[in-house]
């Protein structure tokens, strides 16, 4: 089957289980529910230090809940590294990973640009390494950008990656910690594109964004899906070299909680393929400039996919599981 082919079967089975779970929540009284969750395992799910993964991971508590499962939320725990040992050690039991970052900051292994081949990587590597299994990929790719604010850009003569190596020595650059040290992230980036800044600053994720509009920093780690990109008037420059790998979000789960309860993987791919690019960054934003609490944006988001108002994401981009 082809990969489109895939995705549209995903999107069909995903819908009709959100309808038919949806229907259960009607039907089911009280005492039924909490008779079906004494018989399902209690799920942790954590998260790392950003709006994104909030509400990303808030979408996969609220579909087990939805399903039947006691959910307890460790959301907000730190860097990749942190989430990434909370899931090995067992503090966790899921929470969604990007592609690019288990390639690069987790196996330490080398940039590698083709989707299909990242996911299939880290696949069997976590399942090897770690005894972790990756589900269903959600659509869109969280690929990391540089940002400036378009007006600096401009003026500069800045468009690509590139184009930084003649006018880094006179900007301050701003990241997060965990970027200043990744290999995916400062320090792989100054060796492909041979940059050194004027100045190094590592930033909270949150008023990373704010430093570089308020001309703190001429530069920042950006995130792809980031909707203030564009609700602030920054560019992202391309990376005309490809050095960042793909950054597709999937669930990762032990397998360990598999084996006790296969069905959850069923509830948690019920999200494959269902947001593109545009989508995330349009959730991310409600919450970071419409002041929403991440919750209720996932709700919302989970309401109109079980009604089917939300299409797939492109398929021609997203890597599909065997």
């Amino acid at each position: 089957m082809t990969l489109h082919g895939r995705l549209l079967e995903l999107n069909w089975s995903r819908r009709t289980l959100l309808l038919a779970s949806g229907t259960l929540g009607v039907t089911l009284s009280n005492v039924d529910r909490v008779r079906a969750q004494e018989a399902k395992p209690t799920v942790t799910i954590g998260s790392k230090d950003f709006t994104e993964q909030i509400l990303i991971n808030e979408m996969v508590a609220l579909l087990l809940e939805d399903a039947g499962y006691p959910v307890e939320r460790k959301l907000n725990l730190g860097t990749s590294a942190i989430v990434h040992q909370a899931l090995v050690s067992g503090e966790i039991d899921a929470y969604v990973e990007y592609t690019g970052t288990g390639l690069t900051a987790i196996l330490g292994l080398p940039v590698e640009s083709d989707p299909q081949a990242v996911y299939d990587t880290v696949t069997a590597a976590y399942e090897e390494q770690f005894g972790l299994t990756w589900l269903e990929p959600l659509g869109f790719n969280n690929t990391y950008a540089l940002a400036m604010r378009q007006e600096q850009a401009d003026e500069l003569g800045i468009a690509t990656i590139s184009d930084l190596q003649a006018q880094a020595n006179n900007l301050r650059f701003g990241g997060t910690q965990e970027f200043l040290t990744r290999p995916d992230g400062l320090p792989g980036l100054q060796e492909t594109y041979d940059l050194e800044f004027a100045e190094e600053r590592g930033m909270d994720p949150g008023i990373m964004y704010q430093a570089l509009d308020e001309e703190q920093v001429d530069v920042i780690s950006a995130f792809a899906t980031d909707g203030r990109i564009p609700g602030l008037g920054l560019v992202t420059l391309e990376d005309d070299l490809g050095f960042f790998p793909p950054y597709f979000a999937a669930p990762v789960v032990r397998e360990e909680l598999l084996s006790e309860d296969p069905a959850i993987a069923d509830v948690l791919n019920q999200l494959a393929g269902a947001i593109d690019d545009q989508t995330m960054a349009n959730l991310n934003l409600q919450v970071d400039e419409g002041g929403q609490e991440p919750r209720d944006v996932a709700r919302a988001f989970l309401d109109e996919l079980a009604t089917g108002g939300v299409g797939p994401a492109t398929p021609e981009a997203t890597p599909a599981s065997e």
